[in-house]
């Protein structure tokens, strides 16, 4: 069997029990507040985070992992005997898996393996997932680069933001999208689609929010055997919604929070879920 090391980076936001339970390497990006930098869930918690965010004037920025981090990383394992699957956010969205690719070609290694996700927060953390359990499973390098890359266009997301605000203040959402979020009560329905955020509906209300999410799941199905994450930024109601409907239909789900890099796009009051579609 290979001996192999599954490396994401921290806006996969899965939860520390899971990143200890499959010895996953997680290298953080980081987040700046003027002239302040703290290594997404290494220097700063995600509530002292949100609360920083709430009271600044000034509004955080993020940056990308530079490619000499990855070069240590990858160097220390190869050097170890291992095999190295690195995955990591959309390239649409950030310079890291540029970073990760310039690494790989310093090394010049066939043992490692560097994905673009197309995706970020938990949708990253379902193909990460993915790969802990085939690596576990027995499964070798090539086998799990081929089965994530087959996941990724089956990843869907549906996720409901209480202010787009933040979305906007990043560049992640257009100024057009984000005025009509703000309208009466509208809520959009977010989606990562092809590496980028878009909207998928626009509804009135929270009560309206989650019966449009649970229509999506309805519509898409959700494979058996593979877990779903349930993402949130302090946002129980829709989470509590989420949470039941998936004990009904007991399927298998995994709680998230936002990290700090995430956070600073979604802010406080989002909340959704990412699933693999059934077929």
């Amino acid at each position: 069997m290979e001996k192999i090391k599954v490396i994401t980076d921290s806006t996969a936001d899965l939860p520390i029990e899971i990143v200890k339970q499959y010895d996953i390497e997680v290298i953080p990006l980081t987040v700046h507040f003027g002239n302040e930098s703290y290594r997404d869930g290494v220097d700063i918690t995600v509530k002292e985070f949100l609360n920083k965010m709430k009271s600044s004037d000034e509004f955080p920025t993020t940056s990308q992992i530079n490619p000499k981090v990855f070069y240590d990383c990858y160097s220390k394992y190869i050097k170890e005997g291992y095999k190295i699957i690195s995955i990591h956010l959309s390239s649409k969205l950030s310079g890291t898996y540029q970073s990760a690719c310039i690494a790989k070609n310093m090394i010049e290694s066939h043992d490692i393996v560097v994905i673009d996700s197309f995706n970020v927060t938990s949708g990253l953390g379902i193909l990460v997932l993915k790969a802990c359990r085939m690596k576990e499973q027995g499964f070798s390098l090539s086998e799990i680069e081929m089965q994530i890359k087959n996941f990724i266009p089956r990843v869907k997301s549906a996720l409901a933001f209480e202010s787009l605000e933040n979305l906007v203040k990043g560049g992640r959402l257009s100024k057009t999208a984000g005025a009509i979020g703000n309208i009466l009560g509208i809520k959009l329905i977010i989606e990562i689609k092809n590496g980028e955020l878009v909207v998928k509906d626009k509804v009135r209300g929270t009560k309206k929010a989650i019966k449009t999410i649970l229509q999506y799941i309805e519509k898409c199905g959700i494979k058996d055997g593979e877990p779903s994450i349930i993402l949130q930024a302090e946002n129980i109601e829709i989470r509590d919604s989420l949470k039941e409907s998936m004990q009904e239909r007991h399927k298998e789900f995994i709680e998230c929070e936002v990290g700090c890099v995430v956070g600073t796009h979604s802010g406080t009051g989002a909340c959704g879920i990412f699933f693999i579609e059934k077929h």
